[in-house]
């Protein structure tokens, strides 16, 4: 079961409305090649998985976290484009030149921006990881997001659920306390390579 949705009139002069703000920006070509380039970087969260593959490698103490955050990534892609876009069903933006910039125009609905949610949710958990790059993880996730109105993907209003449904879903998996180290047991044979990625971390039980 699914609805065509469409939005409430306030929600449509809010998207009309950031529409025209980001208007200046698309006729400014480093504008343009940043929020391409970064639209497309994260795409199926391929960004995010790059940074949490290489916390994992460079960082042995945080690579729990980065197991939890690819997770919790792939449960976002769940909740959000198998469920909740089938049942919106919301048409994206109109006024879209295919012939000016080559990048992947997604056919599912526009509602919410998986892109949002996604960058949330990594910008949550890299934030807990390692917090003295939360200024980095979080201008990262807020160009990502926004560039997917940029590009006109996606509506704000879009943009601004993806948001909100990202902090909750990264939220509720910071929530989860990690300490001290436990290897996964592994198969016999030549596996030792991974050994270093498949530890993890696992919850202590609060007393």
């Amino acid at each position: 079961m699914s609805f065509r949705l469409r939005a409430p009139e306030l929600v449509r002069r809010f998207d009309h409305s950031v529409d025209r703000a980001f208007e200046p920006l698309r006729s400014n070509a480093v504008a343009n090649r940043v929020a391409y380039l970064a639209s497309e970087s994260a795409d199926h969260s391929k960004l995010w998985h790059a940074i949490g593959f290489t916390m994992a490698v460079t960082r042995p103490d945080r690579r729990g976290r980065a197991v939890r955050m690819a997770i919790t990534l792939g449960i976002e892609s769940i909740l959000v484009n198998a469920i909740l876009k089938p049942l919106t069903r919301r048409e994206r933006p109109a006024n879209w030149h295919v012939d000016q910039h080559q990048v992947r125009r997604p056919k599912t609905s526009s509602f919410p921006s998986g892109h949002a949610s996604s960058a949330v949710v990594a910008a949550t958990l890299l934030h807990d990881a390692m917090p003295r790059g939360r200024f980095v993880w979080w201008s990262m996730a807020v160009v990502v997001a926004t560039s997917r109105i940029h590009t006109r993907m996606h509506h704000a209003s879009d943009v601004v659920a993806g948001a909100v449904i990202g902090r909750f879903i990264g939220l509720q998996a910071r929530s989860a306390p990690l300490s001290g180290h436990t290897p996964i047991p592994l198969p016999a044979g030549n596996v030792s390579g991974w050994r270093f990625f498949l530890t993890i971390e696992q919850p202590v039980a609060r007393p």
